[in-house]
């Protein structure tokens, strides 16, 4: 096994660590987190019940991502769609299990170096989750390592229509909009993730195949990697493997083989 092994990793992680090419892990991951209901219901159990089991798998997730040195990894969490598709009862209960998430695993976050962002209409949720939501990034802020980013009341067509509202009103302050150009680095840099560098690759559990609006923008160059796994029982062996997947993959770029540009 090689040296400089990530410390915390079970045995079974070790072992698909070794399989890695530690050169080629990617820098982003964007994962679609699907399929608590299913699980819940197969166990004949409330829908919360997979809910509360799905935090559980952010938390082994995140930590092997973080153990491995993955720069980032972005949650898809709460919809802007699931205020209408959920019942009030269950997206007030996904709200509660968010601020205790956010307060039990600052210290696990803080211990792993790990720095809490998100990205969405954060100014449309209820006010105390808001609350919650900032002291969680505060109390992470001066970590360096790993950026873990929670897509919370996001949707992709809605953040490109902020981006573009705010490109708009960015010209208006500085000469008009006759001296606008529009670029692709332009609207990189009024979307959400301005921080981010775009994923290399998109996970979805529970085997539906659509991004469910999700990174549109960001994900046009992404390995795409599904697995019929229900979110709850997703864990850092099935990350691992996921990375063994797209390190398998030839990254094309819309090129022809190896001698395809690579995009920065």
């Amino acid at each position: 096994m090689r040296n400089n092994v990530p410390a915390g990793l079970s045995r079974k992680e070790l072992e698909l660590y070794s399989q890695l090419d530690p050169e080629r892990l990617p820098k982003h991951i964007a994962i679609i987190m699907d399929g608590n209901g299913r699980w819940a219901k197969r166990r004949h159990l409330p829908r919360i019940a997979g809910h509360k089991r799905g935090v559980e798998a952010v938390r082994d997730v995140i930590q092997t991502a973080a153990r491995i040195h993955i720069p980032a990894v972005t949650l898809y969490a709460f919809s802007v769609e699931n205020w209408k598709r959920r019942p009030k009862t269950e997206v007030s209960f996904l709200m509660a299990l968010l601020r205790t998430y956010l307060k039990r695993e600052v210290p696990l976050m803080n211990e792993n170096n790990i720095r809490m962002e998100y990205i969405g209409r954060q100014h449309e949720l209820p006010p105390e989750v808001q609350e919650r939501m900032e002291w969680a990034r505060q109390a992470t802020a001066k970590n360096t390592g790993m950026i873990m980013t929670l897509a919370l009341n996001y949707g992709a067509r809605t953040e490109l229509v902020d981006a573009f509202e705010s490109i708009v009103r960015s010209a208006l302050n500085n000469g008009g909009l006759s001296h606008l150009k529009i670029d692709e680095a332009l609207i990189n840099r009024h979307l959400y993730t301005s921080h981010l560098p775009d994923p290399d690759l998109v996970i979805r559990t529970s085997g539906e195949m659509r991004l469910s609006n999700f990174l549109l923008w960001q994900l046009a160059y992404a390995e795409i990697y599904v697995t019929p796994t229900l979110w709850p029982d997703f864990d850092g062996v099935h990350l691992l493997s996921a990375i063994e997947e797209y390190q398998k993959r030839e990254r094309r770029y819309g090129g022809l083989g190896s001698t395809a540009h690579q995009l920065p």
